[in-house]
C-alpha cells in the first residue's frame, strides 16, 4: 500500500518546498504544483508534493492514519 503524508508548506524556492509534517521539516520537490505558497497544505508521496489539500483533508488524513496505527 502506498501512503501519502499530509504536510504544511513552510517555504518554496526553485521547485523545492520545505514542509512541516508533525514537527519534522523536510525538503520535497514542488515541481508538480503551480502557485504553491507558504501556509498551503500538500499531500506528499516519495519526496514529491503531489496535490494541494485543505486543512479539512489534513484532519481527515490524520484521523484515518491514527485508526490504522493501532
Amino acid at each position: 500500500m502506498c501512503v501519502g503524508l499530509a504536510a504544511k508548506v513552510v517555504s518554496v524556492k526553485d521547485g523545492t518546498a520545505i514542509i512541516d509534517a508533525g514537527g519534522a521539516k523536510r525538503d520535497v520537490s514542488a515541481e508538480l504544483l503551480e502557485e504553491l505558497e507558504p501556509g498551503d497544505y500538500v499531500m506528499v508521496h516519495a519526496g514529491v508534493a503531489i496535490a494541494k489539500i485543505t486543512s479539512d483533508d489534513v484532519d481527515e488524513s490524520e484521523s484515518v492514519m491514527s485508526r490504522h496505527a493501532r
